[in-house]
């Protein structure tokens, strides 16, 4: 077998994603061969060298699984959690060590990806993918065509802009006072859905994210999983079956 980055091994193995295996290399968690490791760079064969994390043997898993979860509002999107609040982990019990692809907000419901496969983690989340993510979003009050157009353009949310995004009307319940909305990003900041309304001064109240790619949740009820299709897995990753 030939020589690969250890990052990549680590994904691989379904420990993290490649950036995060970076962070655990750089924090000196990671030995290969009895030796901590702390620099970037370091290459290894699987078929010889010893990696170990946390005190134990890795090894890249056989079968990767890919799960889709219709994630409840009150859950966290780790695998841990410091205040011992419930997890999306509480939802999904297979036997495999899986984390989150990307995140939810522990108020916002919707669909979230689930895998052991650290790679798929790392080409999924990688901003050059573009991954479009879809969202219903209920926000108190009205809201006009101009904002609608303000936030599509980008608006300055921790000091920077965001991407153009798709927006589209759809419903306005009056006896409620309250306004439906698609949005369409393929961003991943910290709230972004919450934020770019915020900046036009809008309350948002409800947020469910209805799709990722073109992968939805329409047909799961809340706090239910399945395992993702096979053409569906290659649809987010964007290649064609025979390179997966």
């Amino acid at each position: 077998m030939e020589e690969i980055r250890l990052q990549k091994y680590l994904a691989m193995c379904g420990i993290a994603s490649r950036r995060k295996a970076e962070e655990l290399i750089l924090e000196g968690k990671i030995y290969v061969n009895g030796i901590q490791v702390v620099e970037l760079g370091t290459k290894i064969n699987p078929a010889k060298d010893k990696v170990e994390y946390n005190g134990k043997e890795i090894h890249e898993e056989e079968e990767k699984v890919y799960i889709l979860l219709n994630k409840p509002i009150g859950y966290v999107t780790t695998a841990r959690d410091q205040f011992s609040r419930d997890t999306v982990l509480d939802l999904v019990k297979v036997h495999e060590r899986i984390v989150p692809v990307g995140r939810l907000d522990m108020y916002t419901s919707g669909a979230l990806i689930l895998t052991n496969d650290g790679e798929f983690v790392y080409k999924v989340t990688h901003p050059k993918h573009e991954i479009e993510k879809t969202y219903n979003v209920t926000i108190r009050g009205t809201i006009t065509k101009e904002e609608l157009d303000k936030i599509a353009n980008g608006v300055e949310i921790d000091g920077k802009l965001t991407s153009k995004a798709k927006l589209r009307f759809l419903k306005r319940e009056e006896e409620k006072n309250i306004t439906r909305i698609e949005v369409i990003i393929h961003e991943g900041r910290n709230r972004q859905v919450r934020k770019m309304f915020e900046a036009i001064g809008k309350n948002v109240i409800a947020l469910h994210r209805s799709k990722i790619g073109n992968i939805g949740v329409k047909d799961l009820k809340l706090g239910t999983w399945r395992y993702l299709k096979k053409d569906e897995i290659y649809q987010l990753l964007q290649i064609k079956s025979a390179k997966l």
